[in-house]
C-alpha cells in the first residue's frame, strides 16, 4: 500500500489520501485532528469507476469522518482504469439488450455479470483491510457501507472483522449470493428504494429475508434509484453508532 497524495479538504477539514494497493486505486478519509485511532467504515463504490463516483463517495465520507470514523474505498475490478473482465463485459451487453427489449433478465446474465466481480473483489477488500488496519489512525470495529449489495453480502459473510453492514439494494443479486446471505450474522441495515428502476424489488426482499442476522432492518423509501431521501443517511449513521462506538 502506497500513498500517492495527501490533502486536507477545505470542505469539512477532512484529510484525504489517495493510495494504491498494488495496482488498485483507493482513497482514505480521516480527521486531521484525530488524537486516537478511529473505527473504520469501508465505503463501497457504485460500479462507475472512482473518478466518476467521487462526488457520491465524498458526500458519504464527509459525514462519516465528522461522526468520528475513518472512511476508505477501493476501485472495483473491471472499472475505472482497471482491466475489464471479459465475461462481465459480455454480460453487461446482454443485460442492456434484455432491458431495451423489455425481456426478463435471466439468472445466467446476472451470474456472469456479478459473480466474477465479487470473486475478485472480496479478497481485494480483505487485503485493503490488512493494510488499513495497520495504520495508527485506524482502530476499533469495522463497518461496511453501500456499494454493490452482492459484494457487501459476500464480504460480511466471510470477513470476521466486519462488525456491521449497511447495504444498498440497487443492483442485481445472483441466487448463489442469496444462499450465502444465511451466513451473515452481523447486524445489517438494508436501504431499499421501492421504485428503483434498475432493481428487482422481490430479489432484494428475498435477500433481506435470507440474512441470518439476529438484528436486521429494512429501510424502504418511495422513489427511484437516485431519489434516496437525506434522512436515510442519518438512519444509517445511527445504525453504525449503535454497533461501532
Amino acid at each position: 500500500m502506497q500513498f500517492i497524495s495527501d490533502n486536507v479538504l477545505a470542505d469539512g477539514g477532512v484529510r484525504e489520501r489517495e493510495f494504491t494497493l498494488g495496482e488498485i486505486p483507493g482513497i482514505l478519509w480521516t480527521s486531521p485532528a484525530a488524537a486516537t485511532s478511529a473505527p473504520l467504515i469501508l465505503v463501497g463504490p457504485p460500479p462507475l469507476g472512482l473518478p466518476k463516483a467521487y462526488p457520491r463517495l465524498l458526500a458519504r465520507a464527509l459525514p462519516t469522518v465528522a461522526a468520528g470514523y475513518a472512511a476508505a474505498t477501493i476501485e472495483l475490478p473491471g472499472h475505472g482504469e482497471r482491466p475489464r473482465i471479459p465475461s462481465g463485459e459480455q454480460a453487461l451487453a446482454d443485460l442492456r439488450r434484455a432491458l431495451r427489449a423489455g425481456e426478463p433478465v435471466t439468472d445466467d446474465i446476472v451470474d456472469r455479470l456479478i459473480l466474477p466481480l465479487v470473486d475478485q473483489a472480496v479478497p481485494e477488500w480483505q487485503a485493503a483491510l490488512d493494510a488499513l488496519t495497520a495504520l495508527p489512525e485506524i482502530g476499533g470495529p469495522i463497518g461496511y457501507s453501500g456499494g454493490m449489495i452482492a459484494l457487501g453480502t459476500r464480504l460480511a459473510a466471510v470477513e470476521p472483522r466486519i462488525a456491521a453492514a449497511v447495504l444498498f439494494a440497487g443492483s442485481f443479486v445472483p441466487r448463489a449470493i442469496i444462499a450465502e446471505a444465511r451466513r451473515v450474522t452481523v447486524p445489517v441495515h438494508v436501504l431499499l428504494q421501492w421504485d428503483d428502476e434498475g432493481n428487482d424489488r422481490q430479489m432484494a426482499l428475498d435477500l433481506f429475508d435470507a440474512f441470518g442476522s439476529a438484528e436486521k432492518t429494512l429501510h424502504a423509501n418511495m422513489g427511484g434509484h437516485t431519489g434516496v431521501p437525506p434522512f436515510a443517511g442519518a438512519e444509517a449513521g445511527r445504525f453504525f453508532a449503535r454497533h461501532l462506538t
